[in-house]
């Protein structure tokens, strides 16, 4: 892992080495008119690259490549099919620090950060190269003795999996890992402002031996024009979106004619809840995690701070001193714990609903204005006593904006963390392990951290209720989101028999 700061000559031989044509049936080439956009670095302003900006043509090509490769793909052997998932974890850890600096030139996190999602994002392709040779069926006996039941799964069939920007590696080994693994092929199409680290995984998943055609990368500065017409192409089998819930909700929309299979990682508002018999420094070590990690940028971010009445000043106080001391800066520098913001937007919507809190009655105790360019930096940031009704506690912040509301019970604890229309994440800190499970079932939430502000892992299923998704990615369920289920009545063999 790089401990000193990256040198401008590291950046500039990196950023050559990285393709940046489109990816489609195993060639890289350009766009169907030749144009190309830029890739800004957000902590400097300046272009880090152009990349081939893809039209509806070159996603109709990409999904025809799926098309045709989907029948000899669909019948490879699971165990190739792990080989090749093996060899690609093997080679983006040999190239961790490509990966990293790249996520960082990019998007802006802080080094160590880029690193923690190189061994996140690989793991994926490790985990779920394991689950290939683990698809299985059943054979059982009707209950009426008539014939056997023979129940089989499939690969679905080709797929379109739109990633954002805020974990560029991560967020596309989380959708190809599992879909290589079930035998399905694939169309990516990754954020305009983070597409380099997708580029730069296409040629390693290439490298590990992933035939042409299985796997399509199409960035684009026009994303409806590319996907509407996939969306309603017959040869398009599911869709797989992580993103905000306004635009989830217009894709599902658009799924439903072809009633494409979907798969939504969405939004959320994430509650951070500290009871009064919370160990308080181990509540604010986590509350750092569930903050900070990413800048904030981030749907499992922590959003609403509950805190016991009684606790609610301490853990304010000691938490603005620990964000206080938080290195602000550029990614490459080793001492940077908080990098920019994506962009100048993230940066004014961020302002604006700190000063909407501040004006309706909440306190600033750190921070609460950008910092001067170039780049997009927002201080770490924290309010107490936030009022109801405030749009910070309504809206998904991302940014490191942490917003302190005091509770008095457990039941106003639960209905403020419920009082949403998301359902991604919640965090709980309490020593009572019987409140502890009592809140896993009353909390309105897909996971939840107990004791712990990460939660995040490979081997479990992420994913939320209500608006914040639908089906679920990772652990032994996120493979069955690329499976079909078939069932094969089979007439009873010993009717012959008598």
């Amino acid at each position: 892992m790089t401990t000193t700061a990256v040198t401008d000559q590291t950046e500039r031989a990196l950023l050559a080495r990285i393709p940046t044509g489109l990816y489609i049936d195993g060639r890289w080439t350009e766009a169907a008119d030749g144009g190309r956009f830029e890739v800004v670095d957000p902590s400097t302003e300046t272009v880090l690259a152009t990349v081939a900006d893809a039209r509806p043509d070159d996603g109709d090509r990409a999904l025809a490549a799926a098309h045709a490769a989907q029948p000899s793909w669909g019948r490879t052997p699971p165990r190739v099919r792990a080989e090749i998932l093996r060899q690609a974890f093997e080679l983006v850890t040999i190239r961790a620090e490509d990966f990293a600096l790249t996520m960082t030139l990019e998007m802006g996190k802080p080094l160590a950060e880029a690193h923690a999602e190189v061994s996140y994002g690989a793991e994926f392709l490790r985990w779920f190269g394991e689950e290939a040779t683990r698809i299985s069926g059943r054979y059982s006996t009707a209950p009426d003795g008539a014939n056997r039941l023979v129940v089989t799964r499939r690969p679905v069939g080709p797929c379109l999996l739109i990633t954002p920007w805020n974990f560029p590696l991560a967020m596309a080994t989380r959708k190809i890992a599992p879909a290589i693994a079930a035998g399905c092929t694939m169309v990516l199409k990754p954020a305009a402002l983070t597409p380099l680290s997708a580029l730069l995984l296409a040629e390693v998943l290439e490298d590990a031996g992933l035939p042409p055609g299985v796997l399509s990368v199409i960035p684009t500065t026009d994303p409806g024009s590319v996907s509407g017409p996939l969306l309603s192409d017959a040869r398009l089998r599911k869709l797989s979106f992580t993103g905000s819930t306004p635009v989830g909700r217009r894709l599902i929309a658009a799924s439903a004619d072809q009633v494409l299979r979907v798969s939504m990682e969405l939004g959320g508002n994430a509650p951070f809840i500290v009871f009064e018999d919370a160990d308080l420094d181990a509540a604010v070590e986590g509350a750092l995690a569930a903050k900070l990690r990413n800048g904030g940028e981030a749907c499992v971010a922590a959003n609403r701070f509950l805190v016991h009445r009684s606790l609610a000043d301490e853990f304010g106080q000691a938490l603005a001193a620990r964000m206080s001391s938080v290195t602000v800066g550029r990614g490459t520098d080793p001492a940077t714990r908080l990098g920019p913001l994506i962009n100048a937007a993230a940066v004014a919507r961020v302002g604006r609903l700190v000063d909407g809190a501040v004006a309706a009655g909440a306190r600033l105790a750190l921070g609460g204005r950008a910092l001067d360019g170039p780049g997009h930096f927002f201080p770490p940031t924290v309010l107490t006593d936030v009022p109801a009704g405030a749009d910070i506690l309504d809206e998904e912040i991302f940014g490191p904006v942490a917003s302190i509301v005091p509770f008095d019970t457990e039941d106003e604890a639960v209905r403020l963390a419920n009082a949403t229309p998301f359902g991604l994440v919640c965090y709980v800190y309490t020593r009572d392990l019987d409140r502890g499970l009592r809140m896993g079932e009353r909390l309105e939430t897909g996971m939840l951290g107990l004791n712990t502000g990460v939660v995040s892992n490979p081997a479990a299923p992420f994913g939320g209720v209500k608006q914040s998704g639908l089906g679920r990615e990772g652990g032994r369920e996120g493979i069955e989101e690329y499976l079909e289920t078939c069932y094969i009545g089979v007439a009873d063999p010993f009717a012959a028999f008598g």
